[in-house]
């Protein structure tokens, strides 16, 4: 298997990629001043297309597994939109987190990107596949106005972004070339049906791809016993909110149960080692510690005390001071063509 590392931590190019990063905010209480969502995107970090990928590709001929059951109940979104929140999402791009279906997009391609939040990534496909026009779907009718404003702002006519449902997308069968998910599986609570759902609407010969980051994998040094806290803390609340943190491993295994047989699986991630790098990334892990939807589910579902929070929110920070700092975000990648 082929495997390609390229670490990049640049600040201009955070800075040029990335709509709106907002500045750090200080921790506070656990109020959230974001929204409770069903599905969306998930987590987001720092550099342009720098990471680490080694693929495995499935045969076609390949069985699946057992189907997983459906009518799951609908997950909450961990996150919300806090500011924290936002911060990472408008930082993300086509190319530092998309890069494994980049080699497929044409132009004059139609796509569908699901869970789109602020539109960064879905205004970079757009520009790739025009004059292919590009929808994007959230189910949290005000982030799709911040994304709007993102396509407008890029001069971007081919994109539409709709209110809508990962598990119930209200387009005919076949309707796109690519359908795309990023850091949406983890949240759901059917990523089988949702799977299904994205298969239904792509036409044959297209191709279905996600990509999900994986909790349990996640690494850093130095080590920080808050910090294995915080890890255990999130786990456990994303798990209480339905979704499924670790959702990177089990991507391959999803796509089989929707009925997939020609899959190509890959793995990428993202580094965090400058000073500027573990400032952004730690920062705002500790305001969203504290000051969002996650803070609010941690204590109200009874995972942690506020105190517990602050103290984790003080580690984040204590982390990023050191010169030997250093963390890692695995995420697993699928593509799955649709037969044609």
């Amino acid at each position: 298997m082929p495997d390609r590392t390229d670490v990049r931590d640049e600040p201009a190019a955070r800075a040029g990629a990335a709509e709106e990063t907002g500045g750090p905010a200080e921790p506070g209480g656990t109020h959230d001043t974001g929204e409770q969502e069903q599905h969306g995107g998930a987590d987001r970090p720092p550099q342009d297309g720098q990471d680490t990928q080694t693929r495995q590709h499935v045969p076609a001929d390949q069985p699946g597994q057992a189907e997983q059951p459906s009518g799951a109940p609908a997950a909450v979104y961990t996150h919300g939109h806090h500011e924290s929140v936002l911060r990472s999402h408008t930082w993300r791009t086509a190319a530092n987190s998309a890069a494994y279906l980049l080699g497929e997009l044409r132009p004059g391609m139609t796509v569908l990107d699901v869970g789109c939040g602020p539109g960064t990534i879905t205004a970079d496909l757009a520009r790739l596949v025009a004059p292919g026009r590009v929808t994007g779907i959230d189910a949290a009718p005000g982030i799709l106005d911040r994304a709007r404003s993102v396509a407008a702002e890029r001069g971007l006519k081919t994109v539409d972004f709709i209110v809508a449902d990962i598990s119930d997308l209200p387009f005919p069968d076949d309707s796109f070339d690519v359908v795309h998910a990023h850091q949406v599986l983890q949240h759901v609570g059917d990523p089988v049906g949702a799977l299904r759902e994205m298969r239904r609407v792509c036409r044959p010969g297209g191709v279905v791809a996600a990509r999900d980051s994986d909790y349990a994998a996640m690494t850093w040094y130095p080590g920080s016993p808050a910090l294995d806290a915080w890890l255990d803390l999130y786990r456990r609340v994303a798990r209480g909110n339905g979704g499924e943190p670790d959702a990177g491993r089990r991507l391959l295994s999803w796509a089989r149960q929707a009925g997939f047989t020609d899959i190509t699986a890959s793995a990428s991630t993202w580094c965090y080692a400058t000073e500027e790098d573990r400032a952004w990334w730690s920062g705002l892990w500790a305001d969203r510690t504290v000051d969002s939807s996650y803070a609010r589910l941690a204590v109200d579902g009874g995972h942690a005390r506020e105190e517990e929070l602050r103290r984790i929110a003080r580690a984040w920070r204590e982390w990023s001071t050191s010169p030997d700092g250093w963390f890692a975000v695995l995420h697993g990648e699928i593509l799955c063509r649709t037969a044609g």
